[in-house]
């Protein structure tokens, strides 16, 4: 028997859109049905994806985010409510990194990485979670298919040298979607986190093929390292209605690295 996720109806909102495991969730989620929100500070980029998005048949819009001004998170939200309807799915993904040893972190190195993958996604999570309350007021106390999706990483769960503030990070992340999912769940809001291991995107694409990068890869259980499309399945099961009973899930997609 087939069997099909369909979100159609729903609006998705993704940060760090513009590239990368971004825009590949986007796609999915769009492909999917969903109507997608596409957020990131490079609107060009967003622009292409949004293209891109409706030559296949979806729907997308683009908002202007930087998750690092918050105070201006709260009016993209509303500007991307504004433009889309409702949010009902968050993919909570911008992020950066820095690399080098921990005695060399300067503050500057601790607020960049800090600042986007852990204030920045808890402001826009909480900015969309009380949209999401307020509708659950409203509806008697539950929201039924609000999801949020934090996007972690198996640094998250296992540290590597010469990315610890990036494992700091994620390990919050992680953290905070326990919270969130304790705190959010009681009024139909399933909070999970994804931590993906290594995946291919344009960013890293040349590392791999350096003789530092094949040395990772043979690190690795497989030694292969994965696709964005590897993360398709998952992303759109935490998006849908069939993820009911799955919340303050920290899911590993690394291939078995973090084992």
């Amino acid at each position: 028997m087939a069997y099909s996720i369909d979100l159609s109806g729903k609006t998705a909102l993704v940060t760090g859109a513009s590239s990368g495991l971004g825009a590949q969730f986007a796609q999915t989620l769009a492909a999917a049905g969903a109507a997608v929100v596409l957020a990131s500070r490079r609107r060009a980029s967003l622009e292409a994806l949004q293209a891109s998005i409706a030559e296949a048949g979806g729907t997308a819009h683009v908002v202007q985010l930087d998750v690092t001004d918050f105070g201006g998170i709260d009016a993209a939200i509303a500007c991307a409510e504004q433009i889309a309807g409702p949010i009902d799915i968050l993919v909570n993904n911008s992020g950066v990194s820095t690399t080098q040893k921990l005695q060399d972190v300067m503050q500057q190195d601790w607020d960049f990485v800090l600042d986007t993958n852990l204030k920045g996604a808890f402001f826009v999570a909480q900015a969309v979670s009380r949209r999401m309350l307020a509708r659950a007021r409203a509806n008697g106390g539950w929201i039924e298919g609000a999801r949020i999706i934090n996007i972690a990483s198996m640094a998250g769960l296992k540290v590597l040298p010469m990315i610890g503030i990036y494992a700091i990070s994620k390990a919050g992340v992680v953290q905070m979607t326990k919270a969130m999912a304790i705190e959010w769940g009681r009024y139909g809001i399933n909070v999970n986190a994804l931590c993906p291991g290594y995946i291919e995107t344009e960013i890293n694409r040349a590392h791999f093929q350096t003789d530092e990068g094949k040395k990772l890869v043979n690190m690795l259980p497989r030694r292969k390292v994965g696709q964005p499309q590897d993360l398709d399945g998952l992303i759109v099961l935490l998006a849908s209605a069939q993820s009911h009973f799955v919340n303050g899930a920290v899911i590993a997609a690394d291939d078995g690295f973090a084992v």
